[in-house]
């Protein structure tokens, strides 16, 4: 199985770490990964601002990256929904291009999603010892459906505890742009969070989405939590927690 690495553009300029635990993961489960040198953003940003044409030169150009994966496999919800949702919705024609980037969309997936419904993935290399609560991710849950697969894969670590904290499914006020244009709301959104993340019982918060994660670990810090840890599932399933190869 030919399965593509779309890294994503904060997992590559913010915590590579991500990528690298992702590649553990998918080659544990069998699959031959390739990782396109030239891939850049999904378009994301620009779509959310407006900018359907560049979202669609960015739509095409990872299509034909991509090409020749059976696969493709994202490390995040919100980029995964950006390819799998809104793409197919930019290119409303039956042109070559509009093809290419349909049939790119209904073969990416993303990574927990990947893992139990694609590879059928029955163990995760892996060793977690402690509690840990999970954040899910507006995009991955509301456009996705990615709920039960990173519990289900949270499941094969036998020291590890899962505390599901209130509300996990509300957002951590991150939101890419909202959280610039509408500060004060999504602060008080991350205080929320962090609160509920306090109440579980976790020393550790675990998402698949490394926006949630940064805007979640940022207001940690800046409310004087130090300890609580805040990880990718990438990284709690394939061991890594943060190490590079």
């Amino acid at each position: 199985m030919r399965v593509g690495l779309f890294v994503t553009c904060l997992v590559d300029l913010m915590r590579p770490s991500i990528g690298f635990a992702t590649l553990r993961l998918l080659a544990h489960a069998g699959c031959d990964v390739i990782v396109p040198e030239h891939q850049t953003c999904c378009g994301q940003p620009g779509y959310n601002a407006g900018d359907h044409a560049a979202a669609r030169e960015l739509a095409i150009k990872l299509a034909l990256e991509f090409a020749d994966c059976d696969y493709v496999v994202v490390p995040s919800g919100s980029c995964a929904g950006m390819i799998r949702v809104h793409y197919p919705a930019l290119f409303p024609d039956d042109s070559e291009p509009a093809r290419r980037v349909r049939a790119l969309a209904a073969r990416t997936f993303e990574l927990t999603d990947f893992l139990v419904n694609i590879a059928k993935l029955q163990d995760v290399p892996g060793r977690f010892s402690g509690k840990l609560t999970y954040h899910d991710s507006c995009s991955g849950l509301r456009e996705l459906g990615v709920k039960q697969q990173p519990r289900a894969l949270l499941a094969h670590l036998p020291d590890a505890t899962l505390k599901e904290m209130a509300q996990c499914e509300t957002c951590c006020g991150f939101g890419g742009a909202f959280s610039v244009k509408f500060s004060e709301i999504s602060s008080r959104m991350a205080d929320n969070k962090c609160r509920q993340i306090h109440a579980s019982g976790a020393n550790t918060v675990v998402a698949g989405d490394l926006g949630c994660l940064l805007n979640i670990e940022g207001r940690l810090r800046r409310i004087g939590d130090q300890a609580t840890r805040v990880l990718h599932i990438a990284e709690v399933l394939a061991g890594d927690e943060g190490k590079a190869p």
